[in-house]
């Protein structure tokens, strides 16, 4: 997955959030555009080429000052066939998991 595939995307509107990254988002208070934002701004901090579920990357970024995270990967339109961006999951990463928003911290 690269950036500008994924900004392209998100500006374009052509991507889907999955039920579980809805439920994160509401339990981190987040709202769409925030996401948006954090996500044409923000950096792939990590790469999943092989994840089995599918080719995914983690994208950091901010919405003002609140650090936000979001897990994007590959679905396929069902009607059309083509590929099209899904926003896995989304949160703001905080300790233990998360040293800062870019450094992963020890896990229990």
């Amino acid at each position: 997955m690269n950036s500008e595939d994924i900004r392209r995307l998100i500006g374009e509107g052509e991507y889907e959030f999955t039920f579980h990254a809805q439920q994160e988002r509401l339990a981190d208070n987040l709202d769409i555009t925030q996401i948006e934002n954090a996500i044409m701004a923000g950096e792939i901090i990590e790469q999943y080429p092989d994840d089995p579920r599918g080719e995914s990357c983690l994208v950091a970024g901010h919405t003002g000052t609140k650090p936000i995270h979001a897990v994007l990967g590959w679905a396929t339109n069902r009607s059309s066939g083509e590929k099209i961006l899904r926003v896995i999951t989304v949160y703001v990463p905080q300790p233990p998991k998360w040293k800062d928003y870019r450094t992963r911290g020890d896990r229990p």
